[in-house]
């Protein structure tokens, strides 16, 4: 059993990156569905409004601290995290890994084209990748029952989801399971930083807890006004736990990996 930390709420498994990669190694050798779910102050903020957001990261198999501000929020709230736990970081471990043990990997998410460059520039980095299947996120709901088909045929032993946030979220909450993947994991924009569609932050930005700043600076337009409204319900939401006391309240849940 891991012990989790409770961040707004949220349980967040107290893991770094290389007890979270032997914790899927050893789902992935049992063959026992985990659902990755990465933690950031967006998702933090997004459970609050929707229960089945929040039910569906409750039922996650191992959560981590994708962003360094929900690390800083933990140690103000006395219930410290170790260490960020990236989710592109988390991903590209996993290739690595992947590679070397033979794990059959499939995308589904991203445009058509995004998607291809992204997988043909993974098999330059990792040329005996073994890549199960890759699909565009780009399909009807009625065509769900489908996709979950090729997936389950092709034999996955990772599964790596690159759809917006909740509609990736929903789909391994309603589907995860019947998939035959042992491990799957949400991985938002991690393609189209692969296919160098955007950029990722520097590291420096990253370790500032910048990043968000630095996607807002390549698309103002589009990104302002919800880093607006996220960030500022983000830290209301710290403020109002440290003032209820909460950070004395230590919560240490239990998660499902041993």
């Amino acid at each position: 059993m891991t012990d989790r930390a409770d961040i707004l709420g949220c349980p967040i498994d107290r893991l770094g990156m290389a007890d979270t990669l032997a914790a899927i190694e050893r789902a992935i050798a049992a063959r026992r569905y985990t659902q990755h779910m990465a933690i950031n102050a967006a998702k933090l903020v997004a459970m609050h409004d929707d229960r089945r957001l929040f039910q569906i990261i409750d039922d996650c198999g191992l959560v981590s601290a994708d962003g360094q501000s929900v690390v800083w929020a933990s140690r103000l709230l006395r219930d410290p995290l170790p260490e960020r736990v990236a989710g592109i970081d988390l991903m590209d471990a996993l290739l690595g890994l992947a590679e070397g043990r033979g794990y059959r990997v499939y995308f589904l998410g991203a445009r058509a084209e995004v998607l291809e460059r992204a997988v043909e520039r993974l098999l330059v980095r990792y040329p005996n990748l073994s890549v199960a299947g890759a699909r565009d996120g780009y399909f009807a709901d009625d065509e769900a029952s489908e996709v979950c088909e090729a997936i389950r045929a092709s034999q996955a032993d990772l599964l790596f989801v690159a759809m917006s946030s909740p509609r990736k979220e929903y789909f391994l909450g309603e589907y995860g399971p019947k998939l035959g993947a042992p491990f799957v994991m949400g991985v938002g924009g991690s393609i189209d930083v692969i296919a160098g569609v955007t950029r990722r932050a520097p590291a420096t930005w990253q370790r500032l807890g910048l990043e968000w700043l630095y996607r807002l600076l390549q698309e103002p337009r589009r990104m302002f006004g919800r880093y607006a409204i996220t960030n500022t319900r983000f830290i209301a939401l710290v403020g109002l736990a440290l003032l209820s006391g909460h950070h004395n309240q230590s919560h240490r849940a239990q998660g499902e990996l041993t």
